[in-house]
Formats: C-alpha cells, sequence, structure tokens
C-alpha cells in the first residue's frame, strides 16, 4: 500500500508535532487534531480524510478516547483503521476496556519516548504490508499488544 494515511489525535502538542514531523518524513500523509472539537467533528474529519492508521490519546480536553473507539468501530466507513492508542493511562482496566472496544495495540507514554513508539508502529505497519505483499494473513490476535 503506497498511500500510508494517519490521523494522529493528541492534545500534548509537543508529542502530536513531533509524531507527524516522524511519519510524513517516512511518506506518511498525516493528519492531526489536538483532540478539542466535539466528536461529531472528530468523526466527520476521519471519514473526509480517510486513514488506514490513527493514533490515539485516551484523555483528551472535550473527547473520551474510549468512546472514539467505540464510535469508530460501529461506523462502517472507519471499522478498518487500525487504531493505536498511545497513553499514560497505564491501569489494566483501561487496557483491557481499549482493547475490547476494538484497539489494535495500547503503548503507554511512561515506556516509550516519541521516536522509540513512532519506530515500533512504522515497523508493524512495515511487517503487515509484507505479509499482504505475499498474500498471507497476518494472523494477528485482535487487540494484540506488542511490547
Amino acid at each position: 500500500m503506497d498511500d500510508k494515511k494517519l490521523f494522529i489525535i493528541e492534545d500534548d502538542a509537543s508529542i502530536l508535532y513531533g509524531l507527524e514531523s516522524q511519519f510524513t518524513a517516512d511518506d506518511y500523509e498525516v493528519e492531526t487534531s489536538e483532540g478539542d472539537e466535539e466528536l461529531e467533528e472528530i468523526l466527520k474529519r476521519l471519514k473526509e480524510f480517510s486513514p488506514q492508521y490513527l493514533i490515539l490519546d485516551l484523555i483528551l480536553p472535550k473527547l473520551d478516547g474510549f468512546e472514539i473507539i467505540k464510535k469508530m468501530k460501529e461506523d462502517e466507513e472507519l471499522s478498518e483503521v487500525q487504531i493505536y492508542i498511545f497513553t499514560d493511562i497505564s491501569d489494566e482496566d483501561s487496557r483491557q476496556r481499549s482493547l475490547e472496544l476494538g484497539a489494535d495495540y495500547i503503548f503507554f507514554k511512561e515506556e516509550f519516548d516519541t521516536f522509540e513508539f513512532a519506530e515500533k508502529v512504522k515497523k508493524i505497519i512495515r511487517n503487515q504490508d509484507k505479509k499482504e505483499r505475499r498474500g498471507e494473513d497476518d494472523g494477528q490476535e485482535e487487540g494484540m499488544e506488542i511490547d
């Protein structure tokens, strides 16, 4: 897949723009939000941009990250977007809830800096692309967590 589109929803500007520059440097088309819109607005932007991937913080000024996951998975146009959670919340309940709602991966900010996190996401995507090109099922468990 040559046109790699990524949407990032993150309220910490330094993380948001750090991630944006990391992915644009690797030829991703990136759209961003600081999470200060209403839910309907962010869903509308996601549909218009039509990304393959979403990086999502769970704690946002106006939005609930869990609600974004839930609404995306219920929406036919957005249900296939891969969701990578990058959050400060590291309790087991939040992790479990994210995965149950349909997030594909969850990473904790305390364990990764922005650069390491971006590199991990790009590696996961590259590995998936290779398997798709070889025509393999990726065999990935839903909600798999990568350390």
